[in-house]
């Protein structure tokens, strides 16, 4: 066994012990004692001089294996910072990383490769590489410095050289002479089984078929050709190439070929580098043992996949694994159900035996039994399609789960994903039904189902769920459909559709659709001048307000709240879009909704199906009598400035739970009048207010081409953006506390809600210059513009709205036209002003005065500020009524009591 680099063993051990209790037992080389990460038992072991691998101690029950970079990947991340290269030790590097990631023997491969450097002009980053020659002067490299960083590119081939037909074949392996001749993928797995005397080749990937290197090897070698052994990855898209490639490479005069596939347990890839590195772990008086059933294990599995027909494929499982005499199996996208009627077997091996065909003598005992074995072997279809489940989907906040299965169909489609209930499961009739989603037929019953779930959800992997998109504050990553962002580092979806962040799995069920761009490929950097000519400041502005909220969870936890954004403006001022634009480079195609449209369930769900990014509440000011537009106020906003909750609803168990999500996201008024209530609601509130521009030729065309910009050429700005969540976040801290101090000192601002909103919009100008070119002027006017609008809120939160002034200064002029009141009921007018607001209409309309709109009014006096309202719609002995029923007796009696509106004079 290899020995552990010393620091590289302390830092492991830490973690062992740390993370899974491991303990060490003294007079011993083990630590034992661990939880098993799979069945969670006490029983996980490893080697405490090299602990390289853990196990769990339940053989028979578990008995599953890691290698400790599956448990602590970043320890194996960084290796030029963990050995450095020196003028004696060029390769430091590339040799530590072969020995300890990839567990290689250096005098084996030593001269195989170098140590080179890559740079990635796009994103700005290097990383140093272990390259290999490739045949016709090409090469391939591993980048080994934090790859996660660069996304997918991982590894790379040198630009314009192709691999296509190509194979990569080790210095050791002489092809004029082997007599087995194994295919892998991966180069490391090439190296990896040369370690144990197996001559191996890589053809860099599944696809495509390596046709020129085979070719000219049957040139050379004439009839005298290898066995070959196909032992790709045991993945879907590489299992269907290796039959093709069978094929194929037969036409070419291969007759002798296997296939080899490892098993993989709990669905953790596990490829050939894997399985040495595992092999290396065992004591070296069962290592041969281990290897020799690993591999016989994996010759079996690719009999299975070379199988010619169904029967054929159910009679070499039957006669490996010695199942049981009734199992289900799969067989090209069908599944299959297998009986062995095993009570007729020795009455039909001695039939055959005893059989006067000439054909029937000539076989000796074990080639009689197989032919009994197929005459006692029934097969039924169960499913025209193949299923498998691939994990079990866990919601963390509500308890429910599904299964997510991969649903292979029985047409040449793309496999489909569905969720299944655990009801579904367990009925053969709910099953069907589900599985017709998928185009797809049951035809099996509740017993073969029952067979097929215990089978496959024994042990299966457990995925979380969150149900919105965005920011997940529990995983500490930004979740999207096809990408997550983890530290500043993108994960894209796999096979399975989840991420696996470090040691946890997690996926977004949500149906929203936020399609993030993940490379620069196609990103368009030209709008941003376009952006600045149309729309100034106040534009950049919004744009910030969009970009803050990515980062609005770390900041309410820090600073406990995230301010609002009001867009007001008159019509055609473009604030539609600017709204579209910006959402563009966010990866949606949507400006927002109305709230008044929906019922406060429909709302609630609604601004929960994001996490740091805008809810947009489009119109909520309309006039309507509506009742749903009556149900909604914006007193409902108020607890989502610090995250509050969105609504307590019932969990679907006889049980007293419940369910009450935090607001995750930030909200956006968009609207052409102002939002107008009290102080608790303005001072929550950054407000822009847009006026129609001063169209220009230039600004036209500006405005064109911002509207014909797509989603695919603007949203890598948002991965952007959350890649530099580090480095905003750091900046943030440090520019908030300084523009807080600046608007402090400003004594005309005496709201410390208004100080603090404006503080970190203005911080945030600055963030938004980590990832945007942002001129001075720019920053200067974002500046002076924030500035400007800090003191206008702090007038607004002090001063009634311009409606509420007209609506007083008509009050003020009926009241002063004659000897008594016109319009106040009230018969202690220095106690209590009155009004009837219909009366009051009627009577400024008499005197040709104008007043805002009734509705406008009934919405906006209960936040009057110049005289508080005491209360609505109250019954009031009128003076002015009974004043006219005193000097006219004679007239038409009318009712003393008026409904007024009372506020305090």
């Amino acid at each position: 066994m290899y020995q552990m680099d010393h620091q590289l063993r302390a830092d492991v051990l830490q973690r062992l012990e740390a993370d899974l209790g491991l303990r060490h037992i003294n007079g011993t080389d083990y630590m034992r004692k661990g939880t098993c990460p799979a069945c969670h038992k006490t029983e996980l072991f490893t080697s405490h001089a090299n602990p390289w691998v853990v196990k769990c101690g339940r053989e028979a029950k578990c008995g599953q294996t890691w290698h400790v970079k599956e448990l602590y990947s970043d320890l194996f991340e960084d290796w030029s910072e963990r050995f450095k290269p020196t003028n004696d030790a060029p390769a430091a590097s590339a040799d530590g990383y072969l020995q300890f990631a990839r567990g290689f023997d250096l005098g084996l491969i030593k001269g195989w490769y170098t140590q080179e450097n890559y740079w990635d002009r796009d994103l700005g980053i290097g990383s140093a590489t272990v390259r290999f020659e490739m045949p016709a002067g090409g090469y391939w490299e591993r980048l080994i410095d934090r790859p996660n960083r660069f996304g997918s590119k991982k590894a790379r081939f040198k630009p314009a050289w192709s691999y296509k037909g190509k194979l990569w074949v080790p210095p050791t392996v002489d092809l004029l002479q082997v007599q087995e001749l194994w295919i892998v993928e991966g180069i490391f797995d090439a190296i990896a089984l040369l370690h144990h005397g197996i001559h191996a080749v890589s053809m860099m990937s599944s696809a495509p078929f390596p046709e020129e290197a085979l070719k000219e090897l049957a040139r050379t070698r004439g009839p005298k050709l290898p066995k070959l052994v196909w032992a790709l990855d045991n993945e879907p898209t590489a299992r269907e190439n290796i039959r093709k490639w069978v094929r194929l490479a037969k036409d070419l005069g291969y007759r002798n070929q296997e296939a080899a596939q490892i098993p993989q347990p709990g669905g953790r890839k596990v490829d050939w580098n894997d399985l040495h590195q595992r092999w290396m772990f065992e004591r070296e008086d069962k290592r041969k043992d281990r290897i020799a059933r690993d591999l016989e294990i994996a010759h079996h599995q690719g009999t299975l996949l070379l199988a010619d027909s169904p029967k054929e494929k159910a009679l070499r499982i039957y006669g490996f694994e010695e199942a049981s005499s009734e199992f289900y199996f799969d067989f090209g996208n069908r599944m299959y159900w297998a009986k062995f009627d095993l009570s007729k077997l020795d009455e039909e091996q001695r039939a055959i035996l005893d059989s006067d065909e000439p054909e029937d003598r000539m076989l000796n005992e074990n080639s009689a039994r197989r032919r009994a074995l197929e005459n006692v072997c029934s097969l039924k279809l169960l499913a025209n399609c193949n299923f498998e489940t691939l994990y079990k989907q866990i919601s963390e906040s509500t308890g429910e789960a599904w299964y997510y299965l991969r649903v292979n169909p029985p047409h040449d489609g793309p496999a489909e994903k569905l969720a299944f209930t655990p009801k579904q499961m367990a009925s053969s009739g709910e099953f069907k039904a589900k599985l017709l989603h998928a185009g797809a037929t049951w035809l099996g019953t509740q017993k073969h189902l029952d067979q097929i779930v215990i089978t496959q959800t024994e042990g299966v992997k457990t995925v979380e769920t969150i149900d919105f998109m965005g920011y997940s504050k529990d995983h500490q990553a930004y979740i999207f459909n096809d990408i997550a962002c983890h530290n500043g580092n993108v994960v894209k979806a796999n096979s399975e559709d989840y991420f696996e962040l470090g040691k946890r799995r997690v996926k977004s069920p949500s149906l929203l659709k936020i399609k993030a761009q993940p490379d620069s490929t196609g990103y368009r950097e030209d709008w941003l001048p376009k952006l600045w000519l149309c729309f100034g400041a106040k534009g950049l502005i919004t744009l910030t307000y969009w970009f803050g909220s990515l980062f609005a969870e770390q900041i309410r936890g820090q600073y406990e709240s995230f301010p609002f954004l009001e867009v007001t403006g008159e019509p055609d001022a473009g604030k539609s879009t600017l709204l579209v634009f910006i959402w563009k480079l966010f990866g949606r195609n949507y400006e927002g909704f109305d709230p008044t449209k929906g019922s406060a369930s429909g709302r609630s769900r609604a601004m929960g199906q994001v996490a740091g990014m805008p809810v947009v509440l489009l119109e909520g000011d309309r006039n309507s009598d509506a009742a749903n537009t009556k149900s909604f106020d914006w007193d409902e906003l108020k607890d989502f400035f610090g995250g509050g909750l969105l609504r307590t609803r019932g969990v679907k168990n006889n049980t007293n739970e419940t369910y009450e999500p935090p607001f995750r996201g930030t909200i956006v008024i968009s609207q052409n009048a102002p939002v107008t209530g009290h102080e608790a609601i303005l001072s929550r509130i950054v407000k822009l207010h847009f006026t129609k521009p001063k169209i220009t030729e230039a600004s036209s065309a500006a405005a064109d081409a911002i509207n014909l910009m797509e989603i695919e050429e603007l949203s890598h700005f948002l991965v952007k953006a959350i890649k530099a969540e580090p480095q905003v976040m750091a900046l943030f801290a440090e520019r908030y506390p300084h523009h807080r101090q600046r608007l402090r000192k400003m004594s005309a601002l005496r709201s410390a809600r208004v100080v603090k909103n404006h503080a970190m919009i203005l911080a945030l100008v600055d963030c938004l210059a980590l990832i945007l070119p942002l001129s001075e002027t720019q920053l200067a006017a974002c500046d002076q513009q924030l500035l400007q609008m800090a003191m206008e809120r702090q007038s607004a939160i002090s001063a009634d709205p311009a409606e509420l002034d007209e609506f007083w200064a008509v009050y003020d002029y009926l009241e002063s036209r004659g000897d008594h009141a016109m319009v106040n009921h009230a018969k202690k007018p220095d106690e209590l002003i009155a009004i009837n607001l219909n009366q009051f209409a009627e009577k400024a309309a008499e005197f040709k005065q104008k007043i805002p709109d009734l509705n406008t009014l009934r919405r906006m006096l209960p936040d009057c500020r110049r005289h508080k309202l005491l209360g609505i719609n109250v019954s009031t002995s009128s003076a002015i009524r009974t004043r006219e029923m005193l000097r006219n007796p004679l007239s038409e009696k009318k009712e003393p009591n008026v409904k007024c509106w009372h506020f305090k004079p």
